[in-house]
């Protein structure tokens, strides 16, 4: 009897469950099918784009080669450069803002000083500030230092990352014990050393996840370049890829049309971030899952 009761309960568990198995369904629909255009219209010339025929389905020339080669070369190939400033951009101001996240967020979780409670409510009251708000003043500071049109006017400013202190610290108190820390200083072993021996491989999900979140904001921040940069050659691709649609819009490049380069350089443009996110996925399940059983 508690078998046959057991046996129905399996059946019937699945059907608890079916809106929100439709509501996800359709997120995913939602979300996917942006990509999907994409992926489509890249392959298309500009008479397949605008030809009438089905903008989420291919046209009968897949020309997929030819709309990279002409993105890599159309102006003497400046796709390249912006895409490997996005690179530099991307990575050394995800490594710089990993790094200094870590290292306050673990001192605000192991360490009593005075000013930490007032020092950690400007860190709170600072994830609440839009980083669009701040682009101007920042320009404004950034011009009177003669660092406006330079690298370091994008890659400083990407190395403060607030939210990402804010997950070190709550990721530091609660993965790494303080009686492990006492123990090491009892054996002899210093602060730095604690902290690179003990620590530093507790927190590494959180380190990956902080990692990934920063390469991911400063890839697609657009304002900021946009504001502090005037060379085309300094562009990351997001700026570049927009000033190809400005003209586009505008007189269409001069009887060129640049529609499909654009689509396709928008393609491009994500595959490395779905690279990174494959790459480090695994780390950054894992730190969550850890998170959540705290």
């Amino acid at each position: 009897m508690t078998a046959s009761i057991d046996v129905a309960a399996r059946r019937r568990r699945p059907q608890r469950y079916l809106p929100l198995q439709v509501l996800l369904g359709f997120l995913l629909v939602y979300f996917l099918v942006p990509f999907w255009w994409v992926i489509v219209n890249s392959s298309k010339d500009a008479a397949g784009l605008f030809g009438g025929g089905n903008a989420l389905w291919f046209a009968d020339d897949i020309d997929f080669v030819g709309n990279l080669r002409e993105l890599f070369t159309y102006s003497g190939g400046i796709y390249a450069r912006w895409l490997l400033n996005s690179v530099l951009y991307a990575f050394v101001g995800g490594l710089g803002a990993t790094a200094l996240a870590v290292l306050a967020g673990y001192g605000f979780a192991k360490y009593r000083f005075a000013g930490r409670r007032f020092s950690f409510a400007v860190l709170l009251g600072a994830v609440m500030v839009p980083s669009t708000a701040l682009v101007i003043p920042t320009f404004i500071m950034f011009s009177g230092l003669g660092l406006t049109n330079t690298i370091w006017a994008v890659i400083l400013p990407s190395l403060l990352n607030p939210f990402g202190v804010y997950l070190m610290h709550v990721y530091a108190r609660d993965a790494v014990p303080d009686e492990l820390l006492d123990a090491a200083r009892v054996d002899g072993a210093g602060e730095a050393r604690s902290f690179l021996q003990v620590a530093l491989p507790l927190m590494r999900p959180a380190i990956v996840t902080v990692l990934l979140l920063s390469i991911v904001a400063t890839w697609n921040n657009y304002f900021l370049p946009l504001a502090m940069l005037s060379d085309n050659d300094l562009y990351p691709v997001i700026v570049g890829i927009g000033q190809w649609q400005g003209v586009a819009s505008a007189n269409n490049a001069g009887g060129t049309s640049l529609w499909s380069i654009i689509i396709m350089g928008s393609l491009v443009s994500v595959i490395p971030l779905i690279i990174a996110f494959l790459t480090l996925q695994r780390h950054w399940r894992g730190g969550l899952a850890i998170g959540s059983l705290k």
